[in-house]
């Protein structure tokens, strides 16, 4: 017997995938970059629900670089890309940017954050597209891979400088430990409504 769906389905979206743009920021960008996030303090990173600075999970510095008059572009330019992905891959409902985009530093005294989603329970519970942009040219540093779990197996993601990965909030992913030098990095999130 023939069971048709009951609701019409999309056989374009794939929501255990990610989507990668190549080199996204001109060196003159990458440069205000550098200059935007010095505006800002460096402090350690933390998770949901443990606000500790040495929780075993991740070590990391962050900077939160927040909507303004100088980072405007920067917010317009990754919006413009995660518009781009999800229209092409997850169909996701969208609505808003609640958290700032984190500056994130990891440095050659281990620094790795282990396998996590970026969704989850109250300030966190919107997020639905994730966004990383690399900072460090790959040969700054040793360690420090950005692998990504779409069931079945892990993926380790391309990482030149300039690079910019989205992926669905909801996927595992990690960033090895680093061995030698620092591994800088853009995080946004984009949000919408609950899964239904």
């Amino acid at each position: 017997m023939n069971v048709k769906p009951i609701i019409p389905q999309n056989s374009n979206i794939d929501q255990t995938n990610y989507y990668t743009f190549g080199k996204i920021f001109s060196d003159e960008e990458l440069a205000w970059i550098n200059n935007l996030q010095n505006l800002y303090p460096l402090v350690g990173a933390t998770i949901i629900g443990d606000e500790s600075e040495t929780n075993p999970i991740r070590k990391s510095s962050i900077k939160w670089i927040n909507h303004d008059e100088y980072s405007a572009w920067l917010y317009d330019k990754i919006i413009d890309l995660a518009m781009k992905a999800n229209n092409e891959l997850w169909d996701f409902n969208l609505h808003s940017i609640i958290d700032s985009i984190q500056y994130t530093e990891y440095y050659d005294d281990g620094g790795h954050y282990d396998w996590h989603v970026d969704i989850g329970p109250r300030s966190i519970n919107h997020r639905k597209i994730s966004i990383t942009v690399q900072l460090s040219d790959p040969e700054e540093y040793e360690g420090g891979d950005f692998e990504l779990w779409t069931g079945g197996e892990f993926k380790t993601l391309p990482k030149s400088k300039g690079d910019a990965i989205l992926f669905p909030s909801f996927l595992m992913h990690r960033i090895t430990p680093i061995t030698k030098g620092t591994r800088k990095s853009l995080v946004l999130w984009i949000g919408g409504g609950s899964y239904k």
